[in-house]
């Protein structure tokens, strides 16, 4: 079995010195340096970029420089779909975003996850979880969402979070690590 194929069934693979994946990390991260080179009053250009990096995408779709992720193609936005500047999404796994979902700036949605002893730490071997955010989410400046996490529909993440957990939908959520502090009626 390939390793990227080992990649996309959650299985543990060979993140550092897989060639196939070194290739395809390499080919999307000149299209994110290209994506976040272009003026951003040239919108015609930006978003038959970004639409070729990202897997999957809906109607009215907006990426502010700078966007970076590993994949591209593992990457799914809903319709109305935002995230302001330096949005980092590592999508080793599935990351899907329902629609009507706002990001705010200094974002990382991080699937992947590595060992914790250092010998197979070191060897390249990692794992990935998915990412999976609702419709109708606001999600705050500066936080981090962790491997395998949702993010319930209409919910709100406060700035600075860090979701190490599932959060239900009509929430509001905060805190390192990020907890319901209210219900959304």
């Amino acid at each position: 079995m390939r390793e990227k194929e080992k990649m996309l069934l959650g299985q543990k693979y060979d993140a550092f010195y897989d060639e196939e994946l070194t290739l395809e990390r390499r080919k999307v991260k000149d299209l994110c340096f290209k994506y976040n080179s272009i003026e951003p009053s040239n919108r015609k250009v930006r978003d038959e970029l970004i639409k070729k990096i990202f897997g999957k995408t809906k109607e009215k779709l907006h990426v502010e420089s700078n966007f970076y992720c590993d994949y591209g193609y593992n990457i799914e936005v809903g319709a109305n779909f935002y995230t302001n500047h330096n949005c980092v999404i590592l999508d080793c796994a599935k990351v899907k975003f329902g629609d009507n979902v706002f990001i705010g700036p200094n974002c990382g949605f991080y699937t992947a996850v590595h060992p914790l002893k250092a010998e197979e730490r070191n060897s390249g071997i990692e794992w990935a979880k998915p990412i999976n955010v609702g419709d109708n989410v606001w999600i705050g400046g500066g936080v981090t969402v962790l491997p395998g996490v949702t993010i319930g529909s209409n919910t709100v993440i406060g700035a600075g979070s860090v979701v190490v957990k599932d959060i239900p939908a009509n929430v509001v959520a905060v805190g390192n690590p990020c907890k319901v502090i209210k219900e959304i009626s």
